[in-house]
Parts: C-alpha cells; sequence; structure tokens
C-alpha cells in the first residue's frame, strides 16, 4: 500500500498526516480546504476541487494539478516550482509572493489572478488568460508566452 504523509511545517500545533494514495486526492480536495504549510510535494491534483482553499505557504512542488479548481485559493508564498498546472483555474486566487519557476501553466484561467511579487522564471504560459491579473513585480524572465516566443527580462510594474 503507497501512503503519502502530509507534513503541515509552518503550523507546529497540526501533526502529519499519512494518507492512502487511492484517497489522498479526496482528502485534500473540498471548497475552503485549510492546508496551510503543507508538504504536499509530487502530489497527484489532477483534477482536485480545491476553490478557495487556503494554501498558504504550501510546498507543492512537483505536483500534478492539472485541471485542478482553484478559484479563490490562497496561494500565497506557495511553492509551486515545476507543477504541472495545465487547464488549471486560478481565477482570482491569491498568487502574492509564490514561486512558479518551471511551472506549467498551459491554458490555465489567471483572470483576476494576485500575482504581486510572484516568481514565474521559465514558466510556460502559452494560452494562459491573464485578463486583469496583478502582475505588480512578478518576475517573467525566461518565461514562455508563445510558441518561439521567451521573455529575456520582465518584471510587472510596481
Amino acid at each position: 500500500m503507497t501512503l503519502y504523509t502530509i507534513t503541515f511545517s509552518k503550523c507546529a500545533k497540526r501533526p502529519a498526516l499519512e494518507i492512502e494514495a487511492e484517497t489522498f486526492a479526496k482528502a485534500v480536495s473540498g471548497a475552503n480546504a485549510d492546508l496551510i504549510g503543507a508538504d504536499l510535494s509530487y502530489a497527484d491534483l489532477r483534477g482536485a476541487d480545491l476553490r478557495g482553499a487556503n494554501l498558504n505557504y504550501t510546498n507543492l512542488r512537483y505536483a500534478n494539478l492539472r485541471d485542478a479548481d482553484l478559484r479563490d485559493a490562497n496561494l500565497r508564498g506557495a511553492n509551486l516550482i515545476g507543477a504541472d498546472l495545465i487547464g488549471a483555474n486560478l481565477r482570482d486566487a491569491d498568487l502574492r509572493g509564490a514561486n512558479l519557476i518551471g511551472a506549467d501553466l498551459i491554458g490555465a484561467d489567471l483572470i483576476g489572478a494576485d500575482l504581486r511579487d510572484a516568481n514565474l522564471n521559465y514558466a510556460n504560459l502559452r494560452g494562459a488568460d491573464l485578463s486583469g491579473a496583478d502582475l505588480s513585480g512578478a518576475d517573467f524572465s525566461g518565461a514562455i508566452i508563445a510558441d518561439g516566443w521567451i521573455i529575456a527580462k520582465a518584471e510587472g510594474q510596481k
């Protein structure tokens, strides 16, 4: 039996959880889930319903969040290095200060998202919708915005 261990590094009062792989997505999925500081690196959360979830400072490094619903989620300061966010719904999500280096955001919905001071170096943003997003202070150096288009050095205005 494969187990995932979820640790809450920023919350000393919360014990680590061990969850069977087949029930893992169900355990963390659900509107308004509270996963502050959890270590979900490499987790398979494809299609998870995380609307309004509190993922503040959560480690989602290399997590599979393809087609996940993260509308209105709090991902402030989250580690999303190399995360698969293809087709994810991040509409109105709080991604202030999030680390999205090398994240795959192809076709992601980032309408109205707060990306202030986020690091999107080398992120793949082909087909992503950033309409109305706050990009103040965000770093897009090396990001791919369309086939054959790579941003050499760019930061959102403060």
